[in-house]
């Protein structure tokens, strides 16, 4: 029987299905953390950050697609949340926060670590509220989880201490919150206007994105129907490369460039649950119909003729029997091709180069995609381990491929896992980390320890911020401030209590993961991958040459020629002398 307000909020969170809250003791969360002990059906994920408890909560709502919790205490604590918490935001995963708040007769008196958190939270949630009484906090935690939960957002119920310790014995409990599912889908008249746009193009293209989640069959089955080649964007990746006779591969900053010209050269573009950001990407000329659970998403990146209100799953089913089967093959039939040579080129890029130090690290890649289960989820750090992840992993329809692909933040890898592994004890996960991400929130691989997570890390270690570098090089700007003096991460791991090994040479690589990999625990691989082995956008413009060329003479002049001789053996320059 619940005896405080913490006792009447563990048993709401129980009842809705949570059976985990990721997050650090504080004293203002006491009271929670006693009723979590009392109670024994939730289990407390000790993090050594705030923002690893975040990140992990976002990484199990993704996962499951259920309500995921995190807490902190107040002050310092809840501001630590604040990176984890825009990363659940902008990947729109349900997601609900406890944020501790200093004793409620103290509030505004600039108390001792007393901070604004309805402020503070207010653009990366969809909904934030004061729990200020006892009586208070029963319908303002029901409103929060189910708000997140609908809008598959961000929820924030911030409690005073003294309020969660306050006698709730005789108040009624929320109600259970659990996910619903409704079909969506336009009217039949825009579904029929959106048959006959596509039925008088010639060459068709859909860009697919993470909407396509649960839709797969219905996707091929319109790709057909149109003989349309499917670019896909690098969330989509999980859900549209696989089992897929019409993928052309990915567009983006980090696609290939058989993904940009199959959308440059349709002259209908059909977008599916995608918000492709980078408006440069778009054909500029050619009919787009886009299809969206949002509306107000519809038209935000190009000029939209038709933006249709559904999910993938129920507009594709109904808009197919619409539609005027197409017999001419030509694009689809170019673009495939096209897609084969680009996939030529990534491939020859990625071999192993027995006696080539450091290893490429598209090689690395590669090995690990050949060596990782069937069901692995990978999670990469933002940089170019998702370079990496999204060119060389192959999704098969049960694999995943999460990361913070929207938020785009560094050192997502290792908390994104550990809420991975949390929720899926029995799952291999890796989390193909970067030296730098690694480095900054470096702490929670003692929560892998603690936690008994068998999470599998490898980390690209190349000694500088090279994503960065390459933008700089872009820009025509000399390289400064991206040097990492790193430390032996291997001997790191191994002091931590992970298996932990360190290869550098490509022969030792396959024995190293193989061996990680079966490790019946928490495991470390660090490669020693090149440093200058970065990669370019689809299509390099010519600001982006006079960039290079601006980069090349600067650095010559300021003593560092030695750079440019690297540089020269890569990919870089060799696509674009292309």
């Amino acid at each position: 029987m619940a005896t405080s307000t913490a006792d009447v909020l563990v048993r709401a969170l129980k009842e809705s299905g949570v059976r985990r809250v990721y997050g650090l003791p504080g004293d203002s969360l006491n009271a929670l953390t006693d009723a979590l002990r009392r109670d024994g059906g939730i289990a407390w994920a000790h993090v050594r950050h705030e923002e690893s408890a975040a990140f992990a909560a976002a990484a199990e709502a993704t996962l499951t697609g259920r309500l995921a919790v995190c807490a902190a205490s107040c002050g310092p604590g809840n501001l630590h949340l604040i990176n984890g918490l825009y990363d659940a935001a902008r990947s729109r995963v349900p997601v609900l926060a406890i944020a501790a708040h200093i004793p409620s007769s103290e509030i505004g008196s600039n108390y001792f670590q007393e901070t604004h958190p309805q402020w503070i939270f207010a653009e990366c949630s969809v909904y934030r509220e004061l729990a200020a009484s006892a009586d208070q906090l029963p319908r303002i935690l029901e409103i929060a989880m189910r708000t997140a939960v609908a809008e598959s957002g961000v929820a924030v119920v911030i409690v005073p201490g003294d309020v969660l310790a306050d006698d709730a014995r005789g108040r009624p409990p929320p109600s259970p919150v659990q996910p619903t599912a409704s079909v969506m889908r336009p009217t039949d008249e825009e579904l029929r206007r959106a048959a006959g746009l596509l039925d008088d193009g010639e060459r068709v293209t859909i860009l697919a994105g993470a909407g396509c989640a649960g839709a797969h069959a219905e996707l091929i089955a319109l790709a057909g129907a149109l003989q349309a080649p499917i670019v896909h964007a690098l969330r989509g990746k999980e859900h549209v490369e696989y089992d897929n006779p019409f993928d052309v591969g990915m567009t983006g900053l980090i696609g290939f460039s058989s993904g940009y010209r199959a959308m440059e050269r349709c002259d209908v573009l059909l977008v599916l649950g995608s918000d492709l950001p980078y408006r440069q990407f778009y054909p500029e000329d050619a009919t787009v119909i886009q299809v969206d659970v949002r509306g107000a998403q519809l038209g935000r990146r190009t000029h939209v003729e038709l933006g249709l209100v559904g999910t993938v799953a129920d507009t594709a089913a109904a808009l197919l029997p619409l539609l005027t089967p197409k017999t001419d093959s030509t694009h689809l039939g170019d673009m495939r091709r096209h897609y084969a040579k680009a996939r030529k080129g990534l491939d020859a890029l990625a071999g192993p180069n027995r006696d080539q130090t450091p290893i490429h690290p598209q090689y690395v890649a590669r090995v690990v995609d050949e060596l990782a289960a069937d069901d692995a989820v990978f999670i990469p750090d933002v940089g170019t381990p998702v370079v990496w992840a999204a060119r060389y992993l192959t999704m098969n329809g049960r694999r995943r491929l999460i990361g913070s692909f929207t938020h785009g933040t560094m050192a997502n890898a290792v908390p994104h896992a550990i809420g991975a592994q949390a929720s899926h004890t029995g799952r291999q996960v890796v989390a193909l980390s970067g030296d730098c991400g690694l480095a900054m929130l470096l702490g929670d691989l003692v929560t892998l320890r603690q936690l008994g997570l068998p999470v599998k890390i490898v980390v690209f270690n190349n000694g500088a911020l090279s994503f960065v570098e390459l933008e700089m090089k872009a820009a025509g700007i000399v390289t400064f401030g991206t040097e990492l003096d790193n430390p032996d991460f291997a001997a790191v791991g191994h002091a931590l209590g992970l298996y932990s090994r360190r290869v550098e040479r490509p022969s030792e690589l396959p024995g190293a993961l193989r061996d990680a990999f079966a490790h019946d625990g928490p495991a470390l691989v660090e490669a020693m991958v090149a440093r200058q082995e970065l990669t370019l956008p689809p299509t390099v413009t010519f600001e982006q040459i006079r960039g290079f060329t601006l980069y090349a003479t600067r650095t010559v002049l300021s003593g560092r020629g030695d750079e440019l001789v690297d540089l020269a053996k890569t990919n870089v320059v060799r696509r674009l002398l292309s």
